[in-house]
């Protein structure tokens, strides 16, 4: 994971070193050589995915790409944050770190899950929630596209759930294999000691403006974006909301930077018709230098 840009570019090499620098031990040793059971522990997956990220927005930039706005889905509104500046990567990075770290100790292990359903609307997803919480948590934590629904919480309560989607007609409801419930009110002990944490940093008002997640909304300033990454932590993530906006707002094209391919998948289910590229590896970064290129000419 990032491993061929910091082979090829001096600047995503750097980012890495500074990862390494600011966590104290190698992030870029597991992300280049693993082992895979260490690096899918959350508290190394957000520092990692994070430092993938930003590494590769750095040699974004160094091509002379700068953003209109900036988004990011869950932990990615971190990588967004570090784009415009509002937040030092290195202060990011730690803060990762730990918000991983203390949404993994908020539940115990078996006591809170989450899953997917595909194929209905966000009404009969809550409305299923409602029924199946039964006095437990059992929310909409990630609300992606208009085909896919992501519910978390109690575990006997996110079961439920599974089994009242597929009655109804659900396309596809399936436990995802997460290490704790994100994004749901089981998270609290995560958010409050997290929002210590973010109070204690340095923010800067964005360079660009921000969508954040908890809101679907544009944040312009160091504040309400200290405030949203705190609130994101129990809130769901308003992702396709999110995505509507700026494609009201006239943004495009859009470009996915990071690892993978999750939200340019998510981009075709939102809106087929918008240009969508991704930059996560040296023959992505090519291929969407030269669709930028070709745009301009």
């Amino acid at each position: 994971m990032g491993k061929e840009l910091a082979d090829n570019y001096a600047v995503a090499r750097q980012t890495f070193d500074e990862a390494d620098e600011a966590l104290g031990y190698s992030l870029s040793q597991l992300c280049c050589e693993g082992p895979e059971e260490k690096l899918k522990l959350t508290e190394i997956t957000q520092p990692a995915i994070l430092t993938a990220s930003v590494a590769a927005w750095r040699v974004l930039q160094e091509k002379g790409l700068k953003p209109d706005f900036v988004a990011g889905h869950s932990l990615g509104e971190y990588s967004a944050h570090v784009a415009a500046g509002t937040l030092k990567f290195a202060d990011a990075v730690r803060t990762v770190r730990n918000r991983g770290k203390y949404m993994q100790e908020a539940v115990p292990v078996g006591v809170g899950a989450m899953a997917a359903i595909l194929g209905m609307t966000l009404d009969q997803v809550s409305q299923i929630a409602d029924e199946a919480a039964q006095g437990e948590v059992c929310q909409a934590a990630n609300i992606n596209s208009p085909e896919q629904i992501v519910i978390s919480g109690n575990t006997g309560a996110v079961d439920r759930a599974i089994g009242l989607a597929t009655e109804r007609g659900a396309k596809k409801a399936v436990r995802l294999p997460v290490s704790a419930p994100f994004h749901c009110s089981l998270m609290q002990p995560a958010q409050d000691r997290l929002a210590a944490e973010l109070g204690a940093l340095e923010f800067q008002n964005p360079s660009c403006p921000v969508v954040c997640n908890v809101d679907a909304k544009v944040v312009t300033s160091a504040e309400a974006s200290r405030d949203a990454l705190i609130r994101q932590v129990t809130g769901a993530v308003r992702w396709e909301p999110s995505v509507r906006l700026l494609i009201d707002m006239g943004v495009g094209p859009f470009i996915e930077v990071g690892p993978g391919k999750v939200l340019w998948r998510l981009m075709r289910q939102i809106d087929r018709s918008k240009s969508c590229m991704t930059v996560g590896d040296e023959a992505s970064l090519q291929k969407t230098l030269a669709q930028i290129a070709a745009m301009a000419a």
